[in-house]
């Protein structure tokens, strides 16, 4: 089975049309550089063919497709699960759990945690910093909107820090959101550190936070206005137009979460073909979590 390229949910359902696809796509990416058993770390090993699974020919210990993965554990059907990541990958907007578990039959619980492991993976792994221009703003989500100027210091209100990578057409190229709990120096060199390089040039409102990070960045503070916020303000108009849209509310411990999972759709809309597939991967190479880790993860 050669790698999923396409949008097509057509395409999906007719490529993975039992669990039994699912199990040997998965097999396929885990074991691409070859079998070492986790116990005995013999590399021969028999494949179950009904699973895929892999039982050593020395210690006879069996793994299947699924351990230590995100998709450990999971009770509810391969196919399902890969549908839930086909859905989250591929689509504009992200699906509500209620929404997720009345189309595929499954408690909203069971919808909820797995998208959860799923927003894990799409988590960046902050390996490439952004260069080029860079604009860096930010805004508050949450709470009855109270159209006043300037920063908002509600502590009902969710404050977000957000770098976007700007082409030479103005285009905007990748995005990335923070959560902060203020606007100091402290909270918004976060953003910084995570996913901008040092040799970015970078533009910023006037706030006096961003000045003690002019030392270890190429920042330029300008008066904020429409025009040279554009693609800033548009951005953050989108992300807040699609959270509002899906998720009546939520938790303080997983607006993260979600942020990350708009990033990742955001910095690959133009790979949608094979965003499924390295969403699927990313999965694959991840540890397992368990119900207690995603409700204490931040």
């Amino acid at each position: 089975m050669e790698n999923f390229k396409s949008e097509s949910i057509i395409d999906f359902f007719d490529t993975y049309k039992t669990d039994k696809d699912c199990l040997f796509y998965l097999a396929k990416i885990k074991w691409q550089d070859g079998f070492k058993c986790k116990k005995c770390n013999n590399t021969k090993c028999t494949i179950r063919k009904f699973n895929y699974a892999r039982d050593c020919n020395l210690c006879h210990h069996i793994e299947s497709s699924t351990a230590n993965t995100l998709f450990h554990k999971v009770k509810f059907g391969i196919r399902k699960a890969f549908t839930i990541v086909f859905e989250m990958s591929c689509a504009t907007k992200s699906v509500s759990s209620s929404q997720m578990a009345r189309r595929l039959d499954i408690s909203r619980q069971t919808a909820w945690l797995f998208m959860h492991k799923v927003r894990l993976a799409m988590k960046s792994s902050d390996l490439y910093p952004i260069t080029g221009h860079v604009l860096v703003g930010e805004f508050v989500y949450g709470g009855k909107e109270d159209l006043k100027q300037g920063r908002s210091n509600n502590s009902k209100k969710k404050k977000v820090v957000a770098a976007v990578k700007i082409d030479k057409k103005r285009g905007v190229k990748r995005a990335y959101f923070k959560r902060i709990d203020n606007y100091s120096s402290k909270e918004l060199s976060k953003i910084f550190v995570s996913h901008i390089s040092n040799d970015a040039k970078i533009t910023t409102d006037k706030w006096k936070g961003y000045q003690p990070l002019k030392k270890d960045y190429n920042i330029t503070q300008i008066k904020s206005n429409v025009s040279d916020f554009f693609e800033m303000n548009t951005i953050i108009h989108q992300l807040k137009a699609g959270l509002r849209s899906v998720y009546s509310w939520m938790h303080e411990e997983h607006i993260k979460k979600y942020l990350n999972e708009y990033s990742y759709r955001l910095n690959r809309s133009k790979h949608k073909q094979t965003i499924f597939d390295n969403l699927i991967n990313r999965m694959v190479k991840s540890k397992s979590t368990s119900y207690k880790e995603i409700i204490i993860s931040s």
